[in-house]
């Protein structure tokens, strides 16, 4: 039986739920720096200042928590695994059974799921997340100008690489100062064609890690899970909502660079193996080499997702 028209119109109302839910949260963050500005002008606090906004912030936290989708780990249960890949090779279940085994292992320090749905190639998205220097120009603002001082390690796998690299707060006014250390060393992992692993240490051996599944459903476009975990010991519901945001204003940065490298058309870049020597481009590298063929025609790795 064919499935196709009931599996568009299920992407065609996640894409409109997400949308939706990715307004709200610019909406809401807006008044939250409006009600923040118009408090301090007067440099006076009043209780009507303090009641405006904790009540936005609320519905900032309440939008946060309507984030509709799953993370990858539920998206494919174990249970539902021989019904939603029936048509993927086994390589392509070894890597889907790979994530999950990963994911499974962070369970317990899970904390925020975001998925969306990108008008862009996957091999796209694989090439912004493991080129280092992507933290540096593309999340310039987020991230306050952080640095990427050197690569300090890598060591090739099977079926990807992990890389160590060492990271500097440049500014003495950098936000993420309260998080960690100026200069720390950070793990970028490739586990399989489709999954991005990013742990960065905090302080003593606290951690906060990120996990990007990218599922390819067509040649031109993709969908991207963001999973984040850490073992960090401050309030949960404060800790969901600082992620919620800065992974939606990450993603919000990441928007015009991944349209950007869609019009290079990155597939030609890859069948024609035009890829930067440079360290900080040594775990895309590795990617080309064991997934050239993958990456250039990007079918889905499932016909009914």
């Amino acid at each position: 039986m064919n499935t196709q028209p009931s599996s568009d119109t299920f992407l065609n109302l996640t894409r409109i739920k997400n949308n939706f839910w990715f307004l709200g949260v610019l909406l809401l963050a807006f008044g939250i720096v409006d009600r923040s500005s118009a408090a301090v002008a007067d440099n006076y606090f009043s209780t009507s200042d303090f009641l405006q906004l904790s009540l936005v912030a609320l519905l900032f936290g309440a939008w946060l928590y309507l984030k509709p989708g799953l993370s990858f780990a539920s998206f494919v249960t174990p249970s539902e695994e021989t019904n939603a890949f029936h048509s993927a090779s086994n390589q392509d279940a070894a890597y889907i059974q790979t994530a999950q085994k990963r994911m499974q292992e962070l369970r317990d320090q899970h904390l925020i799921s975001q998925k969306y749905t990108l008008a862009f190639p996957y091999v796209c998205q694989i090439y912004h997340l493991l080129n280092l220097k992507h933290l540096e120009k593309v999340h310039s603002f987020s991230l306050s100008n952080l640095r990427v001082i050197k690569v300090s390690h890598f060591e090739p796998t099977k079926i990807g690489g992990t890389l160590k690299f060492q990271t500097m707060l440049d500014s003495p006014f950098n936000a993420l100062r309260i998080w960690r250390q100026p200069i720390v060393e950070v793990d970028l992992t490739l586990h399989t064609p489709y999954m991005v692993e990013l742990s960065i240490p905090v302080y003593n051996d606290k951690r906060i890690t990120v996990i990007f599944n990218v599922l390819p459903l067509s040649r031109d476009e993709h969908q991207l899970f963001i999973d984040i975990y850490s073992n960090l010991k401050y309030p949960r519901p404060l800790m969901q909502m600082l992620l919620h945001t800065a992974s939606c204003l990450t993603l919000f940065e990441d928007l015009p660079y991944l349209h950007k490298l869609s019009e290079r058309s990155i597939h030609r870049l890859v069948s024609l193996n035009r890829i930067s020597d440079h360290e900080t481009m040594l775990l895309f590298r590795r990617f080309v080499d064991l997934y050239q063929s993958t990456a250039e025609s990007a079918y889905p790795v499932s016909a009914t997702v």
